[in-house]
């Protein structure tokens, strides 16, 4: 199927009614100016507690949300026995054993992947965190591997490679390194890509040709542009009114802005969604979602990391399904998007990283970094020659 028709064009959604019933919060935040340049490195280093004022958080439990902030990344496994008994480690693995019955490992089903790619072109797509690099308190530390890196590098050379993450595309490079990927940072809402073949698309009113860092013609895609004073806004704001929480972080991704509270002592969380609630009824265009221990606030825009898949494909002469296999893997809510673009358009496979049960619309899973290193560099061989294969018959 080609996808130039497919309506990859970002368009304007109406937000859902922002209400005091629907958010519970009473409007006693202010909305702050935009701060300085101080804050350029997009983490706000935490101040000593203040005692916490709680506000009118009851709304703010019944609409799901300190449900969705307690669930959104399962507790670590703890194996130590003095922590955890040998029969509840026992029992979580069977579950997971079970889920894998619907979700079979990658690794394990390579040969049925190696043969839907057969004679087809292979593109790979890959979150950052928690897919390459593992998750972690601090997000500054989110390093990938050398193994990591090399496997990646590896793939790249024979494959179109590119990490779509919702950090910003500036800071994801700077973890990587790799010059011979594509990437797309804020959720796909900034492309550095391949210049297109075709002017035809409606994408191109958002497209600038530009030159990267080895003087290679590309384009820089853009959908959001006009948010970006309102997301600076934001940051600002947020990182203000957060200050005084302690293990609260402010990550400044360009086109969104991240609240992690992985760090923040549990009772404090709603406090948490309360605070970035009650700033954000101010900013209709805008909308927060959740990942794993995170508050992220985006523009109310139709973008989105299948969008970005289906971007790329089309800037590198990919978007027919009957001769590409296109395998995506991540391992957040974010990252479903992808996976619901390649089955819906039977583009490919989604792999799941997960070491938990999860509802997902991925194909496969894989259950931790671990296995993306391997998988990666396995599939990069046998894909290669079996690519080396049918070039030649």
């Amino acid at each position: 199927m080609d996808l130039k028709n497919s309506g990859t064009s970002p368009v304007l959604t109406d937000p859902a009614p922002i209400s005091n019933s629907r958010l519970g919060l009473s409007s006693n935040i202010q909305t702050y100016s935009p701060a300085s340049q101080a804050y350029s490195s997009g983490l706000y280093s935490t101040v000593p507690r203040r005692k916490t004022i709680i506000g009118k958080l009851d709304d703010v439990c019944a609409n799901g949300w300190l449900d969705a902030m307690k669930s959104s990344s399962p507790p670590r496994k703890q194996l130590n026995k003095d922590f955890i008994s040998e029969a509840a480690v026992s029992e979580t693995e069977m579950e997971y054993r079970t889920w894998m019955m619907t979700y079979p490992s990658a690794l394990t089903s390579f040969e049925h992947i190696i043969s839907s790619a057969k004679c087809k072109k292979i593109a790979l797509f890959l979150d950052y965190d928690g897919t390459l690099s593992p998750i972690v308190d601090n997000p500054d530390l989110a390093i990938m591997s050398n193994a990591m890196r090399a496997a990646v590098k590896s793939a790249s050379k024979y494959f179109p490679t590119a990490i779509i993450s919702g950090r910003s595309r500036e800071k994801v490079y700077k973890f990587v390194k790799l010059r011979e990927l594509y990437y797309a940072g804020s959720h796909g809402m900034d492309i550095m890509g391949p210049v297109r073949r075709s002017d035809s698309n409606g994408d191109q009113a958002n497209c600038i040709v530009t030159t990267d860092e080895q003087g290679k013609e590309v384009h820089l895609f853009q959908p959001a542009s006009e948010f970006l004073p309102m997301i600076d806004e934001v940051f600002s704001s947020l990182i203000d009114i957060t200050k005084d929480i302690v293990g609260a972080k402010v990550e400044y991704n360009k086109f969104c802005v991240s609240v992690h509270y992985r760090l923040v002592h549990q009772e404090d969380w709603p406090e948490v969604a309360r605070r970035v609630f009650d700033l954000i009824k101010g900013y209709p265009r805008l909308k927060v979602t959740h990942g794993r221990k995170v508050l992220e606030i985006r523009p109310v825009v139709n973008w989105n990391k299948g969008k970005a898949v289906k971007f790329l494909l089309e800037s590198l002469c990919l978007s027919s399904c009957d001769d590409v296999l296109s395998i995506y893997i991540g391992d957040d809510r974010t990252d479903e998007d992808a996976f619901k673009v390649l089955k819906e358009y039977n583009l490919g496979y989604g792999i799941l990283v997960s070491s938990v049960p999860k509802e997902t619309s991925a194909v496969y899973s894989l259950r931790d970094t671990s296995e993306v290193v391997f998988g990666t560099h396995t599939s990069g061989i046998k894909l290669t020659l079996l690519h080396s294969y049918c070039t030649h018959l």
